[in-house]
């Protein structure tokens, strides 16, 4: 009965999936920002949010948009 529920969440993952670029991203603080390609919006990143990869200004990036504790925040984010 856990396969369903997982399987909803890949496929929606992979369904909102968004592309942008690191705009600003400080590996001290743990915390940047990346500009999404279509709206040109900003949107926060937190280094929890990067799965063990490491990114830095310029990295082109997909992502999903979450809840953060401030407002909206990339999760699932993967080098594109």
């Amino acid at each position: 009965m856990l396969v369903i529920p997982y399987l909803l969440h890949t496929f929606a993952s992979k369904l909102y999936s968004m592309t942008g670029t690191v705009k600003f991203f400080n590996e001290s603080k743990g915390y940047g920002f990346i500009t999404n390609d279509e709206t040109e919006q900003d949107i926060f990143v937190h280094v929890t949010a990067l799965n063990g990869i490491t990114i830095q200004e310029g990295d082109k990036v997909n992502y999903s948009e979450g809840e953060g504790r401030k407002g909206k925040a990339a999760i699932d984010i993967s080098i594109a």
